[in-house]
């Protein structure tokens, strides 16, 4: 009996010893650059939205000059609530408002200034929609963000150190009298022609110089220590290099930011940050729902179809970086129908996408845990816990961890994140998957970071296996979940050629139905065989169908005036007129190029439409095609019944077109014209050659 029990206890110490060997085991020491407690909580945000609504709102532009009146600003139904209601229901976890654009206007009641709400005919001018936004966000648990353009058109300092001042006295009111600011967002674009006062001139400024960085970011974070602070300068985090809603696949939380304050980093860097970053400056992706950055009426078909809405988000979140998603109040105040409606669709579908986790349940394994420790053993990648994670030994820079399902189970999603606290480590992965008991490999990858969402064509698999096959130290990984979402079939796509030929293309062996009469397209509309044409103006609605589960597309909308096939081009200033055809054949992806360092802007182009016909704007889409896109700044257009007298119908500028070479679209009144000419009169970046897509116009309906 004595001897039993001598066993016993020596069994129970021979534990006690190892278990405590084990939890002796030292954590990995951090790595590189790490985020702070600010930055940290921001990843955790993740999606948030964006708001662009002011004085532009009701002048139909996206960059206001600066002289428009505030007795302009007069939404009939502003509503900050329906704004919060929203972004709550889609999901998204703060929203930043536009508080001043480029033309100066003021959506608060600065004392610094009279160009703001004050002078406006809303509410009297004793408005305010910084304060109603702020408190609608605290009603709705959502953040409060803050965008203040750095760069005022309107102001007769800009560009003087008066400016600056000024500048920051309203930095000072923002941040002091509307609560806690989670992000303030300094545009990039600064310095160029504007009002300033009544002057009407260009004014440069150096970007990284005039409004000294280091001291304004002082002031803020005197004021609110917890406001991250997003774009120009010593930033918390970094624009990801377009205005499309993505970032690399690569993708870096780190920056050479001493190299991008001396202005040694180009912007198309930010897509993928620096592996050799010195500063943790995450990505943040900036994408509009619609075209434009402000709300415009003639883009109410135009919103982005829920393809586009899934892939922004899994291009961005689904890549190491936060979303933020412009949603452009109406004239009303309002966030319009057509933009409500798509975002319900894309709130349901990422809902469903994320339905139900599928790796909770299984035997997870991996052939190396740090020092045999149950501190940092596999399971901690789906135990839930944010604060655990799964950790290799200090050599151990690349390993393998296996998920085993009771039954052969169907995936085609994976989340993956890392332990950030500590660094972000992994430079190459793998996925495979043990299908009818072969191990098949459905993803090839690289970073990680915080989260990584990989979309893979749909397995059935018996297990599941990652393999980290380079890590700059050791493996750190805090959450790995798998999902199966349900088949998104894609839009298809529908194009118009200059004589009217209507083609409609899918993915492979998808169905397409569609409708030439407006009307919503079901599976018993018209089916598509072949090409087919339609000269005269229509709008053409399709859908595709997945004959192999019955589950349709949603529905592509285009729409187009009288085709182009009598169009010719009548002259140009200099360029191959042979190749101007390009302009009108009714492809953006082709284009023509004219000026150049011996034939100065401005340079025009005339074309013939053929006939009479009643319109009431045009159409520029820049080239599409390189890096070197040759934009056009700033334009005139005319048109003319015979030829011989001209007419001018708009002049301005296609403000933004260097982050945002969309289509861009200018309306006037309506008007007959059989002739239109178009003049360019200035590029981006004071380019002398210029380049364009296609050349269009808008018939009155």
């Amino acid at each position: 009996m004595i001897k039993k029990f001598s066993i016993i206890i020596l069994c129970f110490f021979s534990v006690f010893i190892v278990s405590n060997c084990q939890e002796s085991v030292n954590p990995p020491t951090p790595f590189g650059p790490l985020p702070t407690q600010k930055q940290m909580d921001w990843h955790e945000l993740g999606f948030y939205a964006f708001i662009h609504f002011s004085l532009n709102t009701f002048t139909n532009k996206e960059w206001g000059y600066g002289d428009e009146s505030p007795e302009l600003f007069n939404p009939t139904a502003l509503d900050t609530r329906q704004w919060a209601r929203i972004v709550k229901e889609t999901g998204m976890k703060g929203i930043i408002l536009t508080v001043k654009h480029h033309d100066g206007f003021c959506l608060w009641p600065s004392k610094y200034t009279d160009r703001s709400v004050k002078n406006s005919p809303w509410k009297n001018g004793k408005g305010d929609v910084v304060k109603e936004l702020a408190e609608a966000c605290r009603d709705y648990g959502l953040k409060l963000g803050i965008y203040l353009s750095p760069w005022d058109r309107n102001h007769s300092d800009y560009g003087k150190p008066e400016y600056v001042t000024y500048f920051r006295n309203q930095l000072n009111e923002l941040l002091t009298n509307y609560g806690d600011v989670f992000e303030m967002w300094f545009d990039g674009a600064n310095g160029g022609y504007g009002y300033y006062g009544g002057a009407n001139e260009l004014r440069k400024i150096n970007t990284l110089k005039y409004y000294d960085w280091e001291e304004t970011y002082k002031l803020i974070y005197k004021i609110s220590p917890n406001t991250l602070v997003w774009g120009i300068g010593p930033s918390e985090a970094r624009w990801i290099g377009n205005e499309e809603g993505y970032a690399n696949k690569t993708n870096w939380c780190l920056l050479r930011q001493e190299d991008d304050l001396n202005g040694k980093v180009h912007y198309t860097e930010y897509m993928s940050g620096h592996e050799d970053g010195e500063k943790w400056v995450p990505g943040e992706a900036d994408v509009s729902i619609r075209p434009g950055w402000f709300y415009h009426e003639i883009e109410d078909d135009l919103v982005h179809p829920i393809d586009d809405m899934v892939d922004f988000y899994y291009k961005s979140i689904g890549r190491n970086a936060n979303l933020i998603l412009n949603i452009p109040p109406d004239k009303r105040g309002l966030i319009n129908e057509h933009d409500e409606a798509r975002l319900k669709e894309f709130a349901k579908t990422i809902k469903a996408d994320f339905k139900t986790e599928l790796l909770a349940g299984t035997k997870v394994s991996a052939n190396n845990v740090r020092g045999g420790s149950r501190s940092y053993n596999a399971k901690h990648v789906i135990d839930g816990d944010k604060n655990t994670y799964w950790a290799t030994d200090d050599a151990v820079k690349s390993a393998s961890i296996t998920f085993e399902f009771d039954k052969p189970t169907p995936i085609n999603r994976m989340l993956l994140q890392e332990y950030i606290k500590l660094g972000q480590r992994i430079k190459a992965f793998d996925v495979e998957a043990k299908i009818n008991g072969k191990w098949q490999t459905i993803a090839n990858e690289t970073t990680i970071g915080y989260k990584r969402i990989l979309r893979v064509n749909r397995v059935v698999a018996q297990a599941l296996r990652i393999n980290f096959t380079d890590s700059k130290a050791c493996i750190v990984i805090s959450k790995i979940e798998a999902y199966n979402a349900p088949t998104l079939v894609r839009l298809p796509l529908i194009q118009r050629d200059k004589k009217g030929l209507v083609t409609i293309t899918a993915q492979e062996n998808d169905h397409i139905y569609y409708t030439t009469d407006g009307s919503e397209p079901s599976i018993n509309s018209t089916h598509y065989d072949k090409p087919f044409i339609f000269s005269e103006a229509v709008k053409i609605k399709a859908i595709a169908r997945n004959t192999n589960e019955n589950i349709n597309s949603g529905v592509r909308t285009a729409k187009y005036g009288k085709s182009k096939e009598k169009w010719t081009i009548v002259s140009a200033t200099s360029g191959d007129l042979k190749l101007a055809e390009s302009v009108i054949d009714g492809n953006p992806s082709t284009c023509w190029s004219f000026g150049g360092e011996t034939d100065k802007l401005p340079q025009t182009i005339t074309v013939d439409m053929g006939d009479l016909i009643e319109i009431n704007g045009f159409t520029y889409t820049p080239q599409q095609v390189g890096n070197n896109l040759n934009l056009v700044s700033n334009y005139e257009f005319y048109t003319s019944i015979d030829n011989i007298k001209w007419l001018k119908r708009s002049v301005g500028e296609f403000s933004n077109i260097k982050n945002n070479p969309i289509e861009q679209v200018k309306i006037f009144d309506s008007t007959k014209a059989r002739y239109v000419r178009f003049v360019a009169k200035s590029g981006v970046d004071l380019g002398q050659t210029i380049s364009i897509g296609e050349i269009g116009v808008i018939e009155k309906q």
